[in-house]
């Protein structure tokens, strides 16, 4: 079964730091960048207005366009991150740029699930922890983390602290799988397609009769 992103089992690298509270998926991808449906090449888009000036430059003075934080993996995020509308393209430009996994003490609703179904763990954790994070990751020579998603940890080796985060089993199983919400379905289609069978050999009224076809007019045939 092909999957639609690369499965994630662990990761580590660096960490950013985003301390603003709600910031809107309108913030997060902007308009402008809604014209496809392409999955590819809206990492310019993610968190533009922030990234880049009015000429398209990049700016200096944010966090993002700095070194070590060029190379994120993480993103620690203020409350309320991805609120506002539901477009997908949000996460796909925030993976595409790099990021693969955020965290914070609360997201989007539909924002943390868009996350989950495509390869960008969502983690929500007690805001001291996300305070102790985002210390960490402002720090650049203490930004690092690695987290391992099968045993739910988070470890940061500058203050040698392990973090144990909760996960929803099922969006476990499929970001460990590399699988959405439809691929998940379908590694049950053994089942399915059995329950199918028994339905409707039980119901077959289910199923409208097909149509016979009109017989076809002779168009050489004389009148």
């Amino acid at each position: 079964m092909t999957s639609p992103f690369q499965a994630i089992t662990s990761l580590s690298g660096t960490a950013c730091a985003l301390p603003l509270p709600h910031v809107d998926t309108d913030q997060i991808m902007p308009k402008q960048f809604l014209k496809g449906i392409d999955r590819q090449g809206l990492a310019k888009g993610f968190l533009h207005d922030m990234r880049f000036d009015a000429l398209g430059q990049k700016r200096s003075d944010f966090v993002m366009n700095q070194a070590p934080w060029t190379e994120a993996k993480f993103l620690i995020t203020g409350p309320n991150f991805g609120c506002g509308s539901s477009r997908e393209h949000a996460v796909w430009g925030m993976r595409e740029l790099g990021i693969r996994c955020v965290l914070g003490t609360s997201f989007g609703g539909i924002f943390s699930d868009n996350c989950m179904r495509n390869g960008v763990p969502a983690l929500v954790l007690p805001a001291f922890e996300v305070d102790r994070l985002m210390a960490l990751a402002q720090d650049p020579q203490r930004c690092q983390m690695a987290m391992d998603l099968a045993a739910q940890t988070l470890d940061t080796p500058a203050d040698g602290q392990t973090l144990r985060f909760d996960i929803d089993p099922l969006n476990q199983e499929m970001l460990l799988r590399g699988l959405d919400a439809v691929g998940m379905s379908l590694t049950h289609a053994p089942d399915i397609h059995a329950f199918e069978a028994l339905y409707l050999q039980a119901n077959p009224w289910v199923v409208p009769p097909q149509k016979k076809n009109p017989p076809q007019k002779n168009l050489h045939q004389e009148n």
